[in-house]
């Protein structure tokens, strides 16, 4: 064969391989892989609820008033019609206070609840025991789980305590999660559905 079409037929393949590769790089590109909207909001409540925007004080007194003292992260799942407590929430079992990975909650300031101190910076993870009258709430040293299925009360909890359930004044579609000043502190509130619980927390 000629050299010249030898030539040409080199160039032809580098030609060919140049394309496919850039085929292969385009295609790994467009094929990331971000996972897709979860079904139930993440969402993030603060004590007080206005503490982001501490930045933004005009006064040594409102910077004072606005210093994060608690935050918890949780996800939000809506009823869709079903039936929540005593049904998708069992009665009597540890449930995770929420969807997705176990509800967080952190401390800016030494809180106390239920005359335990749990000091600034440490996170926890929160689960109820409800029953058709009250629940029982489990702060958690056992951090980034999944739910409460590895969750074991006996070994991990570092506070609880025992609160009765009260009416909503509306059915919420979305649990939600938020804080109450209190003369002590706050009250954590969690409600979903007809039902929620009030949680009191102190801050010294």
């Amino acid at each position: 064969m000629p050299t010249r079409h030898l030539l040409n037929l080199t160039n032809l393949m580098k030609t060919i391989l140049l394309a496919t590769l850039l085929f292969m790089t385009a295609s790994m590109v467009s094929a990331q892989d971000f996972p897709k909207a979860d079904a139930s909001i993440m969402d993030i409540s603060y004590f007080p609820r206005r503490a982001t925007m501490a930045a933004f004080a005009k006064s040594d007194e409102q910077r004072k008033s606005l210093a994060k003292k608690a935050r918890v992260i949780y996800s939000r799942p809506a009823m869709k019609g079903r039936e929540i407590f005593g049904e998708l929430v069992p009665y009597e079992e540890v449930w995770r206070i929420g969807a997705n990975e176990s509800t967080e909650i952190m401390f800016f300031e030494d809180a106390t609840v239920n005359g335990v101190t749990l000091p600034a910076g440490t996170r926890y993870t929160l689960h109820a025991l409800p029953t058709d009258g009250e629940w029982t709430i489990y702060f958690s040293s056992d951090v980034d789980a999944w739910g409460s299925y590895a969750f074991k009360p006996e070994e991990t909890t570092v506070a609880e305590i025992t609160v009765p359930t009260q009416k909503t004044d509306e059915n919420l579609e979305l649990l939600g999660i938020y804080f109450e000043p209190t003369d002590e502190g706050a009250h954590m509130i969690i409600g979903w559905a007809d039902t929620m619980v009030k949680v009191p927390i102190s801050f010294e």
